[in-house]
C-alpha cells in the first residue's frame, strides 16, 4: 500500500501528506439538515425583529431604548420554547409519524434528504415545526412588547397599520433577510420567500393577547399602558381641549386604576384602548354635562350643514361648551376614518405594490425588455401623459393611433365623450318617474332622522331628550336582552361621543359601549365599597370631614371620595 493509500485509509494519526481540500462534496448528515433549518429560521426572525425596531426608531420616533430591550426579551423567549434542545429534531419526526396520514412516495430529487417512516421530507417537517413554534407574526408581537416596556404610546392598531402599509418590515422583509443570511444552502433547500414571507397579517386583538402571553412565558412583569400619552393622542385626534379633559381623566385613572389597562393573554377581552377611551368618555360627560339633555338636538335647530365647520378650525378650543363639542364631533365623524397612505395616491399605490406586494419578483426577460417597458410607463405617469392615453382609450382610438394624436385633440375628444356620457346619464329610464321631497321636513328633523338611522344600523335605539328632569347627576345607560339579542338605548349626545371614540379606536360601537358600561360599574363599586369600609372604622364618628361629605348629595364620579382616602390614611390615625 502506498503512502497515499495509507493517508486515505486513515491510521488514527491523520494524513502524512497534503491532500486536496474539498476533493468531493461532503455528504450532509441528519444533524446538518435540522441544525441548518433551525438556525436559519431563528436568525431570519431575529433579523426581521431588528428591521422592525430600526423602522420604529427611525420612522416613528420611538425611543432608541427599545434597541437594548429587544435582545433579552427575544433570547429569553427562544430559550422558553425549548427549540434549541438536543432532542427537538427527533421529537418533531416522531410527532409527524404519529399523525394519521397516508404514506407518500419519495421523489428522486429529494432522495438524498432524510425522510420519516411515511416518506415525508424531514426538511419540511422541521420547517413546519419551527415555524409553528415561532410564527413570523411573533416578530410583530415582540416589537410591540418592546414598545410597551419602554412606555411608548404605540398601540396594536399602529403596528398593524404600519405593517399593512409596508412601513414596518414584515411582508417584504424576506428580501433583506436573504441579503444578510445569504441564499438557501443544500442543508436548507427552502427559499427565503417561502420561509420568511407571511401569508397574512395578525389581528389587532391577537397582537395584544400574544404580547401578554409571551411576557408570561418568560416571567416578565408588564407595566400598564401609558395612559397619559395615549389619552393625549386620542384627544388630539378628536380635536378636543386636551388641557381641560386630560388632567381630569388622569385623576380618574389614578384613582380607579382599572386592571383592563394591563395587557391580558385573554384574546376575547376588550383591548386596552377601549378602556382608555372609556375614561375619556366618562370625563367628557362629567365636565360638559352630557347626560341626555338634548344639547345636540337644540343645536340642529339653529345650524345648517356648513355651520359646524368653524368649530373644527378654532385655534383655541378650551372654552368649548357641550353643544359645540357635540357639533364638532358630529361634523368630524367621517374625517376620523384612518385610511392608508398608499390608498390616497396612485403613485404611492404603485410604489407599495412594487416594494411590498411584488417584492422580490424578478424580471421575466433577460434582455431587460420588461424593465424598459416599466421605465417607459413610469415616465408616462410622471409627465401626466398616461392620463391622456387613458382618455384616448375612452375615445375609442386604436393603440396604433395614440402616438399620432396631439394632447389638444385628446382633450377635445375626451370632453366630447364625457359630455355625451353625461347627456346619456341625464336621460331618465322612465319619464313618468318624479322624485319628490318633503318641503315640510326641517333641517333638525332631517338630521335626527339620519341619526336614528345610523343608530339602528349599529343596533342602538334612539331616546328623545330628557324632559321634566328631576336629577341632574350622572346618567347611567343599560342594555337589555330582548328576542335573543341585546338592545342598546341611548341619547343622541352620548351616541355622538361614543361613536367618535369608537372610530378613532377602530372598534365596533357596541364594543365601545360595553367598555364604558364596565368602567362605570367599576367606579360605582369603588364608591360604594370605600364608603362602606370607612363606616366600619372606629374613628369614623370622630371625623368631621367624613360627615361633612356624607351629609351632602354627592354626584357620582366627582372624585369626592378622595376626601375619604385622605381621612383614612392621614386624619383617622391621628384621632
Amino acid at each position: 500500500m502506498t503512502q497515499k493509500d495509507d493517508a486515505e485509509a486513515g491510521d488514527g494519526v491523520g494524513p502524512t501528506e497534503p491532500v486536496d481540500f474539498g476533493r468531493g462534496p461532503r455528504t450532509l448528515t441528519y444533524e446538518d439538515y435540522h441544525s441548518e433549518i433551525r438556525m436559519r429560521y431563528v436568525m431570519g426572525v431575529q433579523i426581521m425583529i431588528e428591521l422592525q425596531i430600526k423602522a420604529l426608531v427611525e420612522k416613528f420616533n420611538v425611543s432608541p431604548i427599545i434597541v437594548g430591550m429587544i435582545e433579552p426579551v427575544w433570547l429569553r423567549f427562544v430559550a422558553s420554547t425549548k427549540l434549541l434542545s438536543d432532542d427537538w429534531a427527533d421529537e418533531a419526526i416522531n410527532e409527524s409519524e404519529s399523525q394519521v396520514q397516508e404514506g407518500v412516495g419519495i421523489r428522486a430529487k429529494h432522495k438524498a434528504e432524510p425522510h420519516n417512516l411515511l416518506g415525508k421530507r424531514s426538511v419540511m417537517i422541521w420547517y413546519q415545526a419551527v415555524s409553528k413554534t415561532i410564527p413570523l407574526s411573533y416578530s410583530l408581537v415582540i416589537s410591540f412588547l418592546a414598545c410597551h416596556l419602554a412606555r411608548e404610546p404605540i398601540l396594536s392598531t399602529d403596528i398593524i397599520k404600519w405593517t399593512l402599509e409596508g412601513k414596518l418590515p414584515y411582508f417584504a422583509a424576506f428580501v433583506e433577510i436573504e441579503k444578510q443570511i445569504r441564499p438557501p444552502t443544500n442543508a436548507c433547500p427552502l427559499s427565503s420567500s417561502r420561509m420568511f414571507r407571511p401569508i397574512q397579517a395578525i389581528s389587532m386583538q391577537k397582537l395584544e393577547s400574544l404580547a401578554a402571553s409571551i411576557a408570561q412565558s418568560i416571567g416578565l412583569d408588564l407595566p400598564p399602558v401609558n395612559f397619559y400619552a395615549i389619552a393625549s393622542r386620542y384627544l388630539k385626534q378628536l380635536s378636543l381641549p386636551v388641557n381641560i379633559i386630560l388632567p381630569h381623566a388622569c385623576r380618574i385613572y389614578e384613582w380607579s386604576m382599572p386592571h383592563e389597562l394591563w395587557l391580558s393573554a385573554n384574546e376575547f377581552r376588550l383591548p386596552t384602548r377601549a378602556f382608555i377611551l372609556s375614561i375619556l368618555i366618562v370625563s367628557i360627560r362629567m365636565l360638559y354635562n352630557i347626560h341626555g339633555f338634548g344639547k345636540w338636538e337644540i343645536s340642529e335647530s339653529d345650524v345648517d350643514d356648513s355651520a359646524a365647520e368653524p368649530y373644527s378650525k378654532r385655534p383655541e378650543q378650551s372654552n368649548l361648551d357641550a353643544t359645540e363639542i357635540l357639533v364638532l364631533l358630529h361634523s368630524k365623524y367621517n374625517e376620523l376614518i384612518d385610511t392608508s397612505d398608499h390608498g390616497k395616491d396612485l403613485e404611492k399605490y404603485l410604489e407599495y405594490c412594487k416594494d411590498v406586494v411584488f417584492a422580490g419578483v424578478e424580471l421575466s426577460f433577460e434582455d431587460q425588455e420588461e424593465d424598459q417597458i416599466i421605465e417607459r410607463l413610469w415616465n408616462f405617469y410622471h409627465k401626466e401623459e398616461i392620463c391622456l392615453l387613458l382618455i384616448a382609450v375612452l375615445s375609442d382610438h386604436k393603440p396604433s393611433e395614440l402616438c399620432s394624436l396631439s394632447p389638444s385633440s385628446l382633450h377635445k375628444r375626451s370632453r366630447d365623450h364625457s359630455q355625451s356620457g353625461t347627456n346619456k346619464a341625464k336621460k331618465p329610464k322612465d319619464e313618468n318617474v318624479e322624485i319628490t321631497l318633503d318641503p315640510k321636513e326641517s333641517h333638525k328633523d332631517r338630521e335626527i332622522r339620519r341619526m336614528k338611522s345610523n343608530m339602528e344600523e349599529n343596533k342602538f335605539c334612539y331616546i328623545p331628550p330628557r324632559k321634566r328632569v328631576k336629577r341632574h347627576d350622572y346618567l347611567h345607560y343599560t342594555r337589555k336582552k330582548g328576542e335573543g339579542a341585546y338592545v342598546y338605548a341611548a341619547h343622541a349626545d352620548y351616541y355622538i361621543l361614543l361613536r367618535s371614540c369608537a372610530r378613532v379606536a377602530q372598534l365596533d360601537v357596541r364594543s365601545m359601549h360595553a367598555a364604558v358600561l364596565s368602567f362605570e360599574r367599576r367606579l360605582d363599586w369603588l364608591e360604594k365599597n370605600i364608603q362602606h369600609s370607612l363606616k366600619q372604622m372606629s374613628c369614623y364618628e370622630a371625623c368631621q370631614l367624613c360627615h361633612d361629605d356624607n351629609d351632602g348629595n354627592s354626584v357620582n364620579f366627582k372624585l369626592v371620595r378622595f376626601v375619604h382616602i385622605f381621612c383614612n390614611f392621614v386624619v383617622h390615625p391621628l384621632l
